[in-house]
């Protein structure tokens, strides 16, 4: 199969998606109003509600819920064979993940920009409200504590990524202010950014920084997480991600190009069913490669930070829906990457030799890198430089999805302040010291020798891909007592709730069965399948009573 006709499915797809169920899904099923004010306006304080460009916070948006996770979920769902993991981003993303990031979206512009809990509460009830509560507390925790510690290792891997990445931070400082207290001219303030941001660039090529330990390179980034969850929106995040997605629209468009320039045949298998220690497809197919199909996370940035900036209604379709096609089309790429690019079908049996072999971080990346510089590299550009301006769009990128990710975990720590009636964590210092503090511990607290945010990591995909079940269950019922057709997020919430299930009792019967059981893991994911039966018990009670 050439890469092409891969890449023009893809395209037209997405085109049919945005523009005819995008379009319906807007104007029949949310009935959004661009007339009605938003919350960034009703509620606008200047630090977490603020209206905000439709570019920028398209570029914010879309930097938040992108991150690592369509490049390393697709470099290792591919593991299967090629059309499984093209079958499942390419559907998924259209109708199952931009469904669930808009819906969201939309769902908690009508209640008050609320974030997903409290629109649960006023959906269902306060004892759901309360069990997600815990989930998305702990799933943010361990993730960013997880990345904390993938970061530092990125740090060591692409050292010329450093100074790009955090000169970026102080750019976005500038720009923020230049926009927002000196009213500079958008345009002109973009091309400054951009400027500065090519010139981090070629100094982090030119001087690689080496010698921070991973230990101290930890402190340093929950120092910046504490900071990130405390300044107000405009200062950091909002200009920060915005030019940060140029690096990745430059990524996606010079790879598109090089793809149709090039023409690559697909080395790999149509479906493989060889690789040692190989789990079942089905269910893990759809958990490995989350972001790029549908994720869990991105319910809690529509929900969270992008509702809160959102200028217009209409606006929610180019925002929720347009950016969950465009993560598609970069999980598209990176699939293409790894399979088309990476060289022959020898080379690609022997990097997917196995499950634990191709799963690593490295490997992951590694591959994607090798097979993305070969596109880059039809424009001109020479393929160590390639390379280099990848791993730059790498480490950049994780970073963006710690501090978003950091707020977004102040919010859920602040919404339980407010459940449980406790004042202080009310308070965005203190909220935030709470969040980061408990990042820390997974990130930095050890267990048998190993962070304990790695040994719990094994649950986080069904975890991640749980969230997307249940939030899509909260928009189904909400559109289900409004009378409209709820059958566009009913099918989406079954599939996943079931294949998630699934995926969870077969964890747990392996953690089990293990020689060396691990007791933290055995625990945590009855917690969870126990947890998510309650809800489901709590949406037929609420049902029953009216």
């Amino acid at each position: 199969m050439n890469a092409v006709i891969i890449l023009l499915i893809t395209t037209g797809g997405y085109f049919f998606a945005y523009f005819i169920y995008g379009k319906f899904l807007r104007d029949r099923i949310f009935k959004l109003d661009p007339r009605n004010q938003t919350p960034a306006h009703l509620y606008q304080d200047g630090v977490d509600y603020v209206p905000a460009r439709r570019s920028i916070l398209f570029g914010h948006h879309f930097a938040t819920i992108a991150g690592l996770g369509p490049i390393l979920g697709p470099a290792i769902g591919v593991i299967w064979g090629w059309l499984p993991a093209f079958l499942w981003v390419f559907f998924g993303s259209m109708f199952l993940g931009a469904v669930h990031d808009f819906s969201i979206l939309a769902v908690s512009l009508k209640n008050q920009g609320k974030f997903i809990g409290e629109v649960a509460e006023e959906i269902i009830g306060k004892r759901v409200k309360s069990i997600l509560q815990v989930i998305i507390f702990f799933m943010l925790a361990l993730a960013m504590g997880v990345f904390v510690l993938t970061i530092t290792i990125l740090f060591k891997m692409y050292p010329q990524g450093i100074i790009p990445t955090f000169g970026l931070i102080a750019i976005a400082l500038v720009i923020g202010t230049l926009l927002n207290r000196y009213n500079t001219p958008f345009v002109i303030t973009t091309i400054i950014g951009l400027v500065f941001l090519v010139g981090g660039v070629f100094l982090g090529i030119k001087f690689p920084i080496t010698g921070i330990s991973n230990t101290n390179w930890s402190y340093i980034l929950l120092v910046y997480a504490f900071l990130a969850s405390i300044l107000p929106v405009w200062i950091l995040l909002q200009p920060r991600d915005y030019l940060n997605s140029f690096l990745l629209y430059f990524g996606l468009i010079t790879m598109f190009v090089g793809v149709l320039i090039l023409r690559p045949t697909i080395v790999a298998p149509v479906i493989n069913t060889e690789g040692n220690d190989l789990p079942s497809l089905f269910p893990f197919l759809f958990v490995t490669i989350a972001c790029g199909a549908i994720s869990g996370f991105h319910c809690l940035a529509s929900s969270g930070t992008t509702v809160r900036q959102l200028d217009n209604e209409r606006d929610a379709r180019f925002i929720g829906y347009g950016s969950m096609l465009a993560e598609g089309m970069l999980a598209t790429l990176v699939i293409l990457a790894v399979t088309a690019g990476i060289g022959s079908t020898k080379i690609w049996y022997e990097h997917y030799a196995s499950w634990s072999i191709a799963g690593g971080l490295q490997p992951k990346l590694d591959a994607f890198i090798q097979g993305a510089s070969l596109f880059i590299a039809q424009l001109g550009i020479p393929v160590e430089v390639g390379k280099v301006l990848l791993s730059v769009i790498v480490v950049s990128f994780a970073l963006t999805t710690l501090d978003s990710a950091t707020r977004l975990l102040r919010y859920n720590v602040e919404e339980i302040g407010r459940s449980y009636k406790i004042r202080f964590l009310n308070n965005r210092y203190t909220s935030s010291i709470v969040a980061v503090a408990s990042i820390g511990y997974f990130a930095l607290m050890k267990s048998g020798g190993k962070s304990i945010g790695i040994v719990l990591w094994k649950l986080f995909g069904s975890l991640n891909q749980l969230i997307a079940g249940l939030s899509l269950l909260v928009v189904t019922i909400y559109l289900f007592r409004k009378k409209v057709n709820y059958h566009v997020t009913f099918w989406p919430m079954l599939f996943m709730l079931i294949t998630i299930s699934i995926a969870l009792i077969i964890q747990l019967i392996e953690f089990i069965e293990a020689e060396q059981k691990v007791w933290s893991l055995i625990i945590v994911a009855s917690v969870i399948i126990i947890l998510t039966v309650w809800i489901i018990i709590e949406v037929i009670i609420s049902f029953r009573k009216r």
